[in-house]
């Protein structure tokens, strides 16, 4: 294994092992010491160009194709060891086991490098639940929702979650999707009802939920040891099937632009993206951003645009934050720090 393979792998698992993910951690690590050129996925893992691993988020492929070989009941033998039961504590004797199963589903595993990881962390939902909030006082107006790289659209439905903040509770009471993020710092402010009066999303590559295999993608990215997400997960999907969630099959510059053309007088548009950014190039994002400024300087206060967003961190990587920006009189204001997952959340 080429030297920046193995540490794409290890920097991934230390991740994983940052963000209570052992089992992943431990799975990305031997996996970057012994993975050789035995079969087609793992030469294809192995040949992976240099300047896409990261982008292309390699290591992630990996091992989510190794949890659908589970979650597909196509190993019995792998299944064994994941979550919730125990791995062997052997490093040989799990080794041993991820290999056989790597040659003897060879094909399924390489077919599951060919499309990029499609995540939906609906516990994000508990951040962004906060720019909304902060949205509504600031204009008093219901929203009107655009979501960029929305992957299922779950949270297109982020209002029929029950939420817990610090002891303040939100939303439908009777829904499967609960949320009750470590909230740090001060208590949260008292939280306002919000009327959404229409919510639209994007995404480049959409899953169908009602595709059994693109539910099956979806659910093997969820990392095995973290039950309660994959839990949380399958509710949300249930959410969106009852709904008829549908998102639009387009670029997010060019459906935006599209969107945000004509100003929705006396409501607030809101756009709104989560860990999202960083997977678009450079020349998307410039586009993006400018048709998103462009529109602002176009909001008046009968047609007021906000700006949330989820990502990462510019002061330390190492957590994310909630950005928000309000038009017409705009100035970009940090509201949160929060975990990648929305596990906890700290107004600032």
């Amino acid at each position: 294994m080429g030297s920046l393979t193995r540490r794409h792998f290890e920097r991934q698992a230390e991740v994983c092992a940052r963000m209570h993910s052992p089992f992943t951690a431990r799975l990305l690590h031997l996996s970057g010491v012994r993975l050789q050129p035995e079969t087609t996925f793992t030469t294809r893992v192995l040949d992976w160009p240099d300047d896409r691993m990261r982008d292309d988020a390699l290591s992630l492929r990996f091992a989510g194709a190794l949890h659908a070989c589970v979650l597909a009941g196509r190993s019995e033998a792998l299944a064994a060891c994941y979550p919730p039961s125990d791995a062997p504590a052997d490093d040989d004797a799990f080794w041993d086991i991820i290999h056989r199963t790597m040659v003897m589903d060879d094909e399924f595993l390489s077919a599951f490098l060919d499309h990029p990881p499609q995540t939906n962390e609906t516990g994000r939902a508990a951040v962004l639940l906060l720019g909304f909030q902060r949205a509504v006082r600031d204009t008093g107006y219901p929203l009107s929702m655009l979501e960029l790289g929305a992957s299922a659209g779950l949270n297109q439905n982020w209002d029929r979650f029950a939420y817990d903040l610090g002891g303040t509770l939100w939303g439908d009471t009777e829904s499967g999707v609960r949320l009750a993020p470590e909230w740090r710092g001060r208590p949260p402010e008292p939280l306002d009802p919000i009327e959404v009066v229409q919510r639209r999303g994007c995404d480049l590559n959409p899953l169908q939920l009602d595709d059994p295999a693109q539910q099956l993608r979806l659910r093997s990215y969820v990392w095995p040891d973290q039950l309660e997400r994959l839990e949380r997960l399958d509710a949300a999907i249930g959410i969106a099937l009852q709904q008829g969630t549908r998102l639009a099959r387009a670029n997010a510059a060019d459906w935006a632009e599209a969107c945000l053309a004509m100003p929705s007088v006396g409501m607030t548009t809101v756009i709104y993206h989560s860990i999202f950014w960083q997977y678009m190039p450079a020349e998307i994002q410039r586009s993006l951003r400018s048709t998103i400024e462009v529109a602002g300087a176009m909001a008046t206060d009968e047609s007021p645009l906000a700006w949330v967003r989820m990502e990462p961190y510019e002061d330390d990587p190492k957590c994310a934050a909630l950005y928000y920006t309000l038009w017409p009189e705009p100035e970009r204001q940090v509201l949160a720090l929060c975990d990648y997952h929305g596990r906890w959340i700290e107004p600032c």
